[in-house]
């Protein structure tokens, strides 16, 4: 995280001695990334955050993965994978899309999740709809459509949705944050940045939760599919007993709605949209905003070749110029793999030209390592997509044919 927070009655030098009213000892946890060499925080729990009484096997959501083989442009309805609201935003997830490095899945949920970790890495999750508390062991977050919840790697935490909630998460292996060209040598955002901490919002009061034998679902590294597996945990007093913290790691939100778009004279390219980073991938999002104000400027894209990645584009709101005529609509994930040169649909192109405006709202990541579909991706395909941009398909004497899923 970018800057420091305190939350609770901290003693005034850390590795000392925090007792309570009747001198009871609080156990002191620190939970840092990268081996003690980066971000961290100091938490104080009433009980011992290492007390486990049972371990057993935790059957994760289906993790396997297909390659994207034939090399195929994909359209996905995500909107199509959920016809109801039964269950939680945990074990209801469908995994979209996935890598090493970075795995998408999409949730439809209004029931509250087990207390959960995920011990592999770093959580964005992306609201495309609904509302709620995010629980953890720093304290309550509320969370409302349009925002991305970070949750760090190996924060216990539980989603209590106020009603129905639509969620987009993005898993990383590692970590995610502010790109590093918006911050300062010291972690502040810089002048530059299209947002600033003012918009990031943490926990302000710790939970004090008491219990015993409390079960935590933990997901970590293993020899399941993508190397993951699942166990639940038993723990003697309950992980939300943290009475105070501090530090620069910790759960927030960031609504996009807070995001300043930088546009130009002339077509801008992505990384001017970028808000997040991870290990070999970005996210970017493409707001309502102003377009380019040259007298011959075309506003939609140009035509591009992801030389180094493959792109991802979620579309949650507005009217996303580009990919009029393509079937895109809201709730699609439209995959645009490396190797293949991609842009809008040609209709496109004219009838942008003198547009001042864009009325659009686009969740985009962009890997560096080829995308492989998981389940999900798979039961919402789109068939005819690949074909849009040449008008034609398969039937009509193109070369190629319909999508193959193998494990090759």
């Amino acid at each position: 995280m970018v800057f420091y927070r305190s939350v609770g009655d901290v003693p005034p030098k850390r590795h000392t001695q925090h007792r309570d009213p009747r001198g009871t000892l609080y156990r002191e946890e620190l939970m840092g990334e990268e081996g003690f060499s980066s971000d961290s925080s100091l938490l104080y729990h009433r009980g011992v955050p290492s007390s486990i009484v049972d371990s057993l096997v935790w059957e994760l959501p289906e993790q396997d993965t297909v390659a994207n083989h034939p090399l195929t442009p994909r359209h996905l309805r995500l909107h199509d994978l959920f016809d109801d609201d039964d269950r939680d935003l945990v074990n209801g997830r469908r995994l979209v899309l996935g890598n090493a490095d970075v795995r998408l899945s999409y949730v439809v949920g209004a029931s509250t999740s087990p207390l959960y970790r995920n011990a592999t890495g770093d959580e964005c999750v992306f609201i495309e709809s609904g509302e709620g508390v995010l629980e953890t062991v720093f304290g309550a977050v509320a969370f409302r459509a349009g925002d991305y919840v970070l949750v760090p790697r190996a924060a216990t935490h539980r989603w209590v949705p106020r009603g129905r909630v639509q969620a987009y998460t993005i898993e990383a292996a590692g970590h995610i944050g502010p790109p590093k060209r918006y911050l300062s040598r010291f972690g502040q955002l810089l002048e530059h940045a299209p947002y600033c901490e003012r918009d990031l919002h943490g926990p302000l009061q710790p939970m004090l939760v008491e219990g015993a034998d409390v079960e935590v679902l933990v997901k970590h590294r293993g020899d399941g599919p993508a190397g993951l597996v699942g166990t639940r945990m038993i723990y003697a007093s309950h992980p939300f007993d943290v009475i105070s913290w501090d530090g620069c790691l910790y759960p927030y939100t960031f609504n996009v709605s807070d995001f300043e778009p930088i546009t130009g004279r002339v077509h801008q390219p992505p990384p001017v949209h970028q808000v997040f980073e991870g290990h070999n991938f970005v996210v970017c999002n493409f707001c309502p905003r102003k377009v380019d104000y040259h007298p011959l400027a075309v506003p939609v894209p140009y035509y591009h070749s992801n030389v180094d990645s493959d792109e991802v584009m979620f579309y949650v709101g507005g009217d996303y110029e580009a990919r009029k005529g393509s079937g895109i609509n809201v709730g699609s994930i439209s995959l645009h793999p490396g190797g293949f040169a991609h842009g809008p649909q040609p209709s496109a192109i004219e009838a942008s030209l003198g547009a001042e405006y864009f009325d659009e709202l686009a969740v985009m990541v962009d890997t560096f390592r080829p995308l492989d579909l998981g389940e999900g991706g798979i039961a919402a395909e789109d068939p005819g997509y690949a074909w849009t941009w040449a008008g034609r398909g398969p039937e009509d004497g193109a070369d190629g044919g319909p999508a193959v899923f193998s494990n090759s």
